[in-house]
């Protein structure tokens, strides 16, 4: 009985990803419009932040109730999953253009990121309350660069739904809850039917739980993406593992120091993985300032690679 409920969850789940997403976006397009905000900086701020708030959810959660491995791995299971699989999957529906900025500063920022999380790992083997601190003020400082980029460049804006203000904060309100929630159904039947194959939580947070917290920027991206607001779709994907690391591990260590290297885990391949996938994005890119579809089929077959070595990590043990 407790596996179809589960099962029944992972359905409605991903039945309100999805119209949840479809709503969000029309939301923040026009917001976009409306307010004369560059769709980019849209995409980076509101779009970053409300997809990523399932992995604060569930990483604050798990940090505080000791499940570190899913607090860690959800977020560097998200950040891989986010750059490789949905970036891929997106590009091979339709050629996502990149800005000049987003590839001369927000990916190189990720980089940066991700690079810090991965030495302070190594060097410390945890993510204390220092740590967290300076992430905290590192997200703290990108927003106000955001909004000084936003004043100092009105980009040509796209064609998106006339609604009027209270819509689009419906819009946006009302499609956020939905992806929220939608997520939370999704990550909980899922966890509980991998918990029910003795699977880590290591292995979990890497993931099932990664995909889970992941499926509001797969589906907001690849809705955004159709909808022709590719700036969204790829903001969306560059801000959300931006705040992953940033907000979320930093908020969750600030709260209680989290081990990166322990007996029970350890996640320095991972996190050379997901600094190599946003390297790798960024190669893509650099030149054409486009991802297409060979660019996507790479990242594709890369993640591919990573989910074969977690098999054989799960085979080996």
């Amino acid at each position: 009985m407790l596996v179809l409920l589960n099962i029944a969850s992972l359905i409605l789940g991903f039945v309100l990803l999805i119209k949840g997403a479809d709503f969000f976006v029309d939301g923040a397009a026009s917001a976009a419009t409306k307010f004369h905000i560059p769709q980019i900086v849209i995409g980076l701020t509101i779009v970053a932040f409300g997809t990523s708030a399932p992995e604060a959810a569930v990483s604050i959660s798990s940090s505080i109730k000791g499940v570190n491995g899913i607090a860690v791995g959800n977020v560097v299971g998200s950040n891989i999953m986010n750059v490789l699989l949905i970036l891929g999957i997106t590009s091979m529906i339709t050629t996502l253009a990149i800005q000049k900025n987003t590839i001369k500063t927000d990916i190189p920022i990720v980089i940066i990121s991700t690079a810090f999380l991965l030495v302070w790992g190594i060097v410390f083997e945890k993510l204390n309350r220092v740590f967290g601190i300076l992430c905290l003020v590192g997200i703290i400082c990108y927003i106000i660069y955001l909004i000084k980029f936003s004043q100092d460049n009105k980009d040509e804006e796209k064609i998106s739904k006339d609604l009027k203000v209270w819509q689009i904060f419906l819009f946006i309100i009302g499609g956020l809850a939905a992806i929220i929630f939608g997520s939370n159904l999704t990550v909980n039947g899922a966890t509980y039917l991998a918990m029910r194959l003795g699977v880590s939580d290591k292995i979990i947070g890497l993931t099932i739980v990664a995909f889970g917290t992941s499926l509001p920027e797969l589906i907001t991206s690849i809705t955004a993406a159709v909808k022709g607001n590719s700036d969204i779709s790829v903001g969306n994907i560059v801000g959300s593992n931006l705040f992953n690391i940033l907000f979320v591990l930093g908020l969750s260590s600030t709260i209680k120091p989290v081990p990166f290297i322990n007996n029970m885990a350890d996640f320095t391949v991972d996190t050379v993985i997901a600094l190599a996938s946003i390297f790798l994005l960024w190669i893509l890119v650099f030149k054409n300032k486009e991802l297409g579809r060979k660019g996507g089929a790479v990242m594709l077959a890369c993640f591919v690679a990573y989910y074969v070595y977690l098999f054989m990590t799960i085979m080996s043990k």
